[in-house]
Order: C-alpha cells, then structure tokens, then sequence
C-alpha cells in the first residue's frame, strides 16, 4: 500500500509576497485586458514600473504574485475586477487566492466556512496552526517549515480575510456579503467556489438561480 504523503501535491506556498492584493491587481487587470498575454503584462509591469517598486527583485516578485492569482481568473472575471467596488473586488481576490493556493483554499472551505456554518464566532492564530499541523502529515514541506515561515503564511493570511471584509481586527467571523454579479459568477466555477465564503448554503443556491 502507497502512503498518501507519497503521492500528495506539494503546496505552493509563496503567498508570502502580499494580502490580497487589490491594489496591483485593479492595476495589472486593465493591461491584461488589452494584450491577453501575462508574459507580456510582466514585461510592461517591469518597464514602467507600474507597482511602484522600490527594487528590481521586490519588484518582480509582487508582479510575478499577482499576475499568477489574476491568471486563475476568467476574462470575464477579470473584466468585473475592472469595474469592481471595492468589497466586490476583494471577493473576487479572495477566490482567486483560493484558486492559486490549495491550503488557502482548504483553510477556507474546512476552518473559515465550516466554523461559520456552526455558529463558531472566532478565529485565531491557533486556528491556522492547528490546520497547518493536521496538513502536515501528508505534507512534508509544511512539517519542514521555519517558525518564522510559517508565522508570515498565518499573518498575511488572516490580512488577506480581514481586507476581505470575513474577519473582524479582534477575529470574530462575519458572513460574506456579495453582489449578485460577483456570487453568480464564483457560483457557476467549476467546482463551486461559494464553498471558499463564509455564508449559507442557500446564499449559494440563491447564487446559481
């Protein structure tokens, strides 16, 4: 018999260059929108320093995160990022994130949702390690993790649900809210992403109608 963590995928875990993004994303989305090409969009980002970096590395690495998070994301959902409010935009960052990275995805739908679902008020730092811990049998990469590592994954992590409007600053859970634009078109993802969002299954329901 082959052992799981023998044949498990690894986690990517470079969300350490950034939250949620929102405000490189709604500036790289238009540029993606006009060359349809992402190799490109990170030749122009480097050209005309659209990030506003302070160095070519930090530079390079925010544009290579947010280009991989918006490349997750259909045309058409890039072009309502475009012409997103500021709540809608940070729903469809959220799901994007998901998308890109299975442990926050995983995070989302077995910690985030279910604790909302059962009336469990809080979140807190040793929800996260607690998940990490229980991941890591079948992950080697996350039992090999440095302290320091694995604290930088917890905070932007718990950045990118409080800039999502999920998490209070003191860690109490609140529902996700969303447009219906945004709801219908994270409804009809194949698989579902209303499963990464802390909020009913009928809002779900309601979503897909």
């Amino acid at each position: 018999m082959v052992e799981q963590h023998a044949t498990t995928q690894r986690y990517a875990l470079s969300f350490t260059s950034g939250a949620l993004l929102m405000r490189e994303a709604a500036i790289v989305a238009p540029v993606y929108l006009r060359e349809r090409d992402w190799a490109k969009v990170r030749t122009v980002i480097a050209e005309e320093n659209l990030l506003q970096a302070r160095t070519v590395s930090s530079g390079s690495r925010l544009a290579r995160e947010v280009v991989q998070r918006l490349a997750v994301l259909t045309v058409d959902e890039i072009e309502l990022l475009t012409e997103a409010t500021s709540t809608e935009r940070g729903h469809l960052l959220w799901a994007a994130a998901c998308r890109r990275y299975d442990l926050i995805g995983e995070f989302a739908e077995e910690v985030l949702r279910e604790r909302f679902l059962l009336l469990t008020p809080t979140l807190t730092h040793d929800d996260f390690d607690s998940f990490v811990r229980s991941k890591s049998l079948w992950h080697n990469e996350l039992a090999e993790l440095k302290d320091s590592t694995r604290r930088k994954l917890r905070s932007n992590l718990i950045r990118m649900l409080i800039e999502a409007g999920f998490v209070s600053g003191g860690g109490r859970i609140q529902q996700a809210v969303m447009s219906q634009r945004v709801a219908t078109a994270l409804a009809t993802h194949a698989p579902n992403d209303m499963r990464f969002f802390p909020t009913s299954d009928d809002a779900a329901v309601r979503a897909r109608s």
